[in-house]
């Protein structure tokens, strides 16, 4: 399809620039299948609206402070660095996202945190290795994990997306606000941020509903921050992410399911992971390794039912999940609806709870 199909225009003041407080009072769009009505509810309602034997789904990805400021000394003069780390190659490279890249060659020393200071001891030197398309670049750090995940973490800062860090500067509430409550693993570079919506209260309310919770773990990566600069979706390449579905989660939704409950994904990472393990009658297998699964309108789902995600960019891949989910045209008028009615756009935003089409 022509990714121009998936675009849409919006008032750029809809982009949350903080999450609801609490986090559960955001606005949530329903949208059933077929052609009933949109309805206007919020988050906290989410209970009223699944039914018990469904079972909920979450990802326990944890977000790393990805967001590194350093400098690049050359030939006596030193210029900013900003950098979003995308991937692990290893222990002690990783793939990053730099602004500019253009100030960057292989061989370029980088130093992040406070050299010569009295924070010291914080401060972390990497090695440009090399320099791609769209700014990524990898780089060799002086250390290695375990240590250089403990360095990352003292010096790093949560990676807020370009459309909240352009409008307003890091807050410290951002440690917490950009992290879920079922952030158990570190991995990820950028949240899963349908699963931001959540607290231990409505929690709470959806098992005494009769709604279980399953963990699984999608490590949110690079393709979070790359635009679809293809003009047909077939040749779009989406980047690997890592992800990981245990036996008893995987044997416990396929049981859910036999028994007539729905399988409902906290968010599209959710969604993708499940997709990915699913066979071809539904049933969901085990899995751990990488996934680069590319859904778009004509993909026959197989193991999700019902899908709870935020307001997505235009023409950007996430936005063609939701288009192949629930249908495209219902998807447009879905966010015409939300765009009429002000709700709040992208990760600090309102979520939508939509039904699969038939």
């Amino acid at each position: 399809m022509r990714v121009n199909d998936f675009d849409f225009t919006f008032d750029e003041t809809l982009i949350a620039l903080h999450p609801a407080r609490p986090r559960d009072w955001a606005r949530m769009l329903v949208v059933p299948a077929g052609e009933r009505a949109l309805g206007d509810a919020v988050v906290s309602d989410l209970p009223d609206w699944l039914q018990p034997g469904d079972a909920l789904v979450v990802n326990d990805t944890e977000v790393i402070a990805a967001a590194l400021t350093g400098w690049r000394p050359r030939d006596g003069a030193a210029a900013r660095i900003e950098v979003n780390l995308l991937r692990a190659l290893d222990p002690w490279r990783w793939q990053a996202l730099a602004r500019p890249a253009r100030r960057l060659r292989p061989g370029d020393r980088i130093v992040f945190g406070a050299p010569g200071g009295p924070c010291e001891e914080a401060a972390l030197w990497a090695t440009t290795e090399a320099r791609g398309e769209s700014g990524i670049v990898t780089l060799a750090f002086d250390l290695s994990s375990p240590e250089l995940d403990r360095r990352i973490e003292l010096i790093g800062a949560p990676p807020l997306p370009p459309y909240i860090g352009a409008r307003r500067p890091l807050e410290p509430s951002d440690r917490d606000d950009y992290q879920t409550i079922f952030a158990a693993r570190p991995g990820a570079v950028a949240a899963p941020t349908a699963g931001l919506h959540f607290t231990d209260a409505l929690l709470e309310r959806l098992e005494a509903r009769g709604v279980s919770i399953h963990r699984l773990t999608l490590h949110v990566g690079a393709g979070t921050f790359l635009p679809v600069k293809a003009d047909d979706t077939e040749d779009h390449v989406m980047h690997a992410e890592w992800g990981r579905i245990d036996a008893p989660t995987a044997a416990a939704l396929t049981e859910a399911r036999a028994r007539g409950g729905r399988v409902v994904a906290v968010g599209t990472t959710s969604l993708r992971l499940l997709e990915a393990a699913a066979d071809g009658e539904g049933a969901i297998a085990p899995f751990a390794g990488m996934t680069d699964i590319f859904i778009t309108p004509g993909h026959r789902f197989r193991a999700v039912d019902m899908l709870l995600t935020n307001f997505h960019l235009p023409r950007s891949t996430l936005f063609m999940l939701v288009a192949a989910f629930s249908g495209l045209e219902r998807m447009k008028r879905a966010y015409a609806h939300a765009i009429a009615r002000r709700y709040r756009f992208y990760s600090y935003g309102d979520a939508c709870l939509l039904e699969r089409a038939p």
